[in-house]
Parts: structure tokens; sequence; C-alpha cells
């Protein structure tokens, strides 16, 4: 096995850790307003994309993108995820926020949706989460009842990032619920301003955003808005969820990264009775398990891209990279800040941000119990005769 980096993407991370270091971690504290990146930075920051030809890096070239392979992506969402200068949630400075599997759209859905997203006409949202259904989407409660041409929609979506900036909705709902997951659940592409659909709430989180929930009342969807085929939302979903998974260990190791190289730094410096922390056997012991789980959860993140990249079945390793690596990168963010001590607490530093973002990501797009469930039955599978 080969476990070297080729040598364009070594040059890819070389380039993008000077931008980091040199342009935004200095201003990390100034680009956001809550978890929105203030417009005169972001019009910074995504001429700069642009300049490094990251631009629509994730879009095929058929769609006017660059068409960057899944271990690239990860070298820029590493480098990314090392400063709070962007935020962790929301789109991204690389081009508009277009989930992968509506890359496939034909005909009216594309040129209604897909085209305009991509050219930055339009915003969509994601809308999945209910009060009763997250991390169980399977007894989700929205339905979606045929009429004819049409889908009546009813039910509440809650925590949808973004939906009040939002365009359209990738909504999922119900179109069988007997059958739950395994073929009941159906995609649909819906206009915010479509009658029937209110923002009811808005909610304060720990991590700065504010995600929404959503209403729909009899919402009249026309059938030819549906995604894929009846029952196919979850399938259809299935190409970019180990995306997503692997984002977020991708994401978790820029994260643990910077803490370690925050620690290492401090230890250094600060000296108490006499020593610096650093010739401290409890902060070395500290030091060296925050190495050692990065290099660990980095293995993990790598080979489930590679394998995803190569066209395999890679289910099981991108679940045990979400899990290892977010779980990975909260320790490191903990340890960062207890190494620091007082000054870990205050917004001075970063090491607060990371702490509570990495907090949430144990629970949010799937919690560390569903994918150690999901890892077991595989394990079970595999081990169990």
């Amino acid at each position: 096995m080969d476990f070297s980096m080729p040598e364009e993407l070594q040059m890819l991370r070389d380039q993008l850790r000077r931008f980091v270091n040199e342009e935004m971690i200095p201003f990390e504290r100034q680009t956001t307003e809550g978890e929105k990146l203030k417009p005169e930075w972001r019009a910074k920051f995504e001429a700069r994309a642009k300049e490094l030809g990251l631009w629509m890096m994730e879009v095929p070239e058929h769609l006017g993108g660059l068409g960057m392979g899944l271990m690239a992506s990860v070298v820029v969402w590493e480098e990314f995820a090392r400063t709070i200068a962007l935020p962790a949630r929301g789109r991204s400075i690389t081009g508009p926020h277009v989930r992968s599997n509506l890359f496939e759209l034909q005909g009216e859905l594309k040129e209604k949706y897909l085209m305009p997203a991509l050219r930055g006409e339009k915003i969509a949202c994601f809308g999945q989460t209910e009060p009763d259904a997250g991390s169980d989407p399977g007894s989700m409660r929205t339905t979606a009842v045929r009429d004819g041409d049409h889908y009546i929609i009813n039910g509440i979506k809650r925590f949808i990032t973004g939906a009040g900036d939002a365009d359209f909705i990738q909504l999922m709902a119900a179109t069988d619920r007997a059958k739950g997951s395994r073929g009941g659940i159906s995609s649909f592409l819906v206009d915010m301003d479509t009658s029937g659909i209110r923002l009811t709430a808005q909610y304060e989180t720990m991590m700065g955003d504010k995600p929404w929930e959503i209403v729909f009342e009899d919402v009249r969807v026309p059938a030819s808005n549906m995604v894929g085929e009846e029952g196919e939302g979850f399938k259809f979903a299935q190409k970019w969820l180990g995306v997503g998974r692997v984002h977020h260990g991708a994401r978790a190791i820029g994260v643990a990264e910077r803490c370690l190289e925050m620690a290492a730094s401090y230890a250094k410096q600060r000296v108490t009775f006499g020593k610096p922390l650093s010739d401290r056997q409890a902060i070395q012991f500290m030091i060296s398990d925050m190495y050692v789980e990065l290099e660990a959860a980095r293995l993990l993140v790598y080979r489930a891209a590679n394998l995803i990249e190569a066209g395999q079945q890679a289910r099981t390793e991108a679940y045990m990279a979400k899990y290892y690596a977010d779980e990975m990168a909260f320790r490191a963010a903990d340890m960062c800040m207890q190494i620091h001590g007082g000054i870990g607490l205050t917004t001075d530093l970063p090491i607060e941000k990371m702490w509570r973002q990495q907090r949430s990501y144990r629970i949010t797009e799937g919690a560390t119990e569903v994918m150690k469930m999901v890892i077991a039955r595989d394990v079970l599978r595999r081990y169990g005769n």
C-alpha cells in the first residue's frame, strides 16, 4: 500500500497552507458575523479561490466545473478547517453550494434548479431532519401524497441550515411510511415561495449558526419535481452521503492539526515552576495522544476517499472515518484547551470555537452512536458466522 501523497496534491496542500496561514488565520476573528462570512471577506476569499484554481472544484467538467477528485477535495477541506475565518457550515468560498446528487438532474429540473444554482442565481437548502426523526430518518412524518399530477406535502422540518436565504429546498418526504427508509422516502425540489410553506422558528445554537424550522401545510408540488423515482430518495442520496462522511473526517483532521500546532507551540513557550510545559509528562502524553489519533484518523479518511474516488463500495469506511475523526478532533480541541489553561477559554484564541463546533459534529449529520450502530451491523455480518 502506498501512503504517500501524489506530488500535485502536496503542491496544492503547500499552496493552501500559505493561503490559510497568511491570509486567513491573522484575521480569523474579523471575517464572520455569527456564522456567515461578511460580504467584503466573502468577495476577497472567493476571488482568491478563483486565482488558486479552486472555483467550482467539485462540479463536474461537463457542467462548467473543475471535476476535482475526492482526494484533492479532502486536501482543500483539511486546510480550510485549520482556521475559524470560514464558517464551519453553509456556503463554501469555492463556489455555489450544490449537493452532488443534483449534478445528475436532467431536462426541466436541470434548467430550473441546477444551472441557476451553479451560476449563483439560486440558493438551495436541504430538508430531512424533523422533530422526531433526526438520526432515524426512516420514521419521518412529513408525507407526500399523490394527487393527480401533483403531490400534497404536509409536515415539519427542523434544524434546516440556510432555509432563510434559500430559493428552493431539496425535501425528503415519506411517500410510503410503512416502507420507511427502504423504499418509502422520496426527494423533491420545492420552491420556498410555494403556498403553504412557512418559516416558523429560528434556533440559536452554541455553534453560532441559526437553523430554521419549516412547516409544510398542503403544499402542492408538481410530480415532475420529484428527484428520481418514487421511493428512491435514500438511494439517490447514497452518492453524496459517503462523500459527506469523508468531508466530516477531512474537516476534523484540519481542526485537530491546528489544535496540535497551537498546543505544541504554547507548551514550549509557557513556563511554570521553572520549566516549560513541554517538559511535563502530563502535557507530553496529551500531545502524543493528539498526534497518534490525528494520524490514525488521516489514514481512515484517506482510505475512504480513495475507495470512493475509485468507484468502490465504501459505506462502512466512510462511517468509520466520520465517527473516529469527529470524536478525535473534539478530544484534540479539548486537550488543546486544557494545555492553554485560562487563556484557552477566551475568544482571543480560536480554541473555544473549534471546541464548540467539534462538539456539535458528534451529533449533527449522523450522531456517533448511529455511526457505530451501522458499523456494528457490518462487522457482525462479516464475523458473526
